[in-house]
């Protein structure tokens, strides 16, 4: 008899933690579950807004992969900048976020100073660096000028307009830096005390110790920047217009451009498709390759 009353009581909460949880569900699956595959069967259409979706089968995949060169373009400077910007990005959040743990009066501050840019908006930040570097009075060239050094053309030159994006996107490091700095600190000192006595100096502990045991935080500020980097599109759309030479035409800047500015809805669908399987194959890589970095205490590092 006790044991039926549990088991009742047991499925009363059960009810009730469905119950809290179908508005989330509910809302999943109209809001996103159905967009997802009505984008799905777009993509094998051709669809203007104006009139009903035709379907045209795989023509979309098949103009894309074999008549587009802008898509090979868009894809190449996409890949470029998540190469780039991921390492610079990683390394720069790891030394800023040893440099923010040290025990040093004030440091609260500075780690709010430097945290504070990753959390103001997108387009201001854009203007911003409009600005600073544009290649005639921008602040860079006009600082390079008085050391009589002629400054790069910087988003005008096809060869520094996605470093220079780069460069901007290094603006927002604090917020990684946070959860670089969340992982320092749960680094165990009694290994840095063993290091010292068995005569460790400051860099052997960085490579011994900092790093294996940062590697969780490291795999996941790696895979979530690429699937930012994946999805790049508001830099070339307020400071580019995908220029010069569409040298910043990231992929998802040229779908938008298929979907809004051509109204090729259709073709839009099937481009953001072979994204989220470009992204999908990248995140899975690095994944299955994880074992070999990541190292995990008291796990298997599996």
């Amino acid at each position: 008899m006790r044991w039926t009353r549990n088991m009742k009581m047991s499925t009363r909460e059960a009810i009730t933690g469905y119950l809290f949880f179908s508005p989330g569900l509910i809302g999943l699956l109209v809001f996103m579950a159905g967009p997802i595959l009505y984008s799905f069967y777009l993509s094998f259409t051709t669809y203007n807004i104006y009139e009903p979706p035709q379907w045209v089968g795989f023509k979309n995949y098949e103009i894309m992969l074999t008549e587009d060169p802008l898509f090979y373009k868009s894809l190449y400077n996409t890949l470029y900048y998540v190469g780039l910007s991921v390492p610079v990005n990683t390394a720069m959040g790891i030394l800023l976020a040893v440099l923010m743990n040290q025990k040093v009066r004030g440091i609260r501050l500075f780690r709010t100073i430097y945290f504070l840019p990753s959390i103001l908006s997108g387009v201001a930040v854009a203007l911003l660096w409009q600005w600073i570097l544009d290649p005639n009075f921008g602040l860079i060239n006009t600082f390079l000028a008085n050391f009589g050094i002629s400054g790069p053309g910087w988003l005008l030159d096809e060869a520094w307009s996605k470093p220079s994006l780069v460069l901007m996107n290094l603006w927002a490091v604090g917020g990684s830096m946070i959860i670089y700095l969340a992982g320092l600190q749960g680094i165990p000192q009694s290994l840095y005390e063993a290091a010292t006595v068995d005569g460790a100096g400051p860099i052997r502990k960085f490579i011994n110790i900092t790093l294996p045991m940062l590697t969780p935080t490291i795999f996941f500020n790696v895979v979530m920047g690429v699937l930012s980097g994946f999805q790049v599109f508001l830099q070339a759309f307020i400071m580019t217009g995908g220029g010069p030479n569409n040298s910043t035409m990231f992929f998802a800047f040229y779908l938008y451009n298929k979907a809004f500015k051509d109204l090729q809805l259709g073709y839009a669908s099937a481009m953001a498709w072979i994204l989220l399987l470009i992204t999908l194959l990248c995140t899975l890589i690095i994944f299955k390759t994880s074992s070999r970095w990541v190292y995990y205490e008291g796990g298997d590092n599996r």
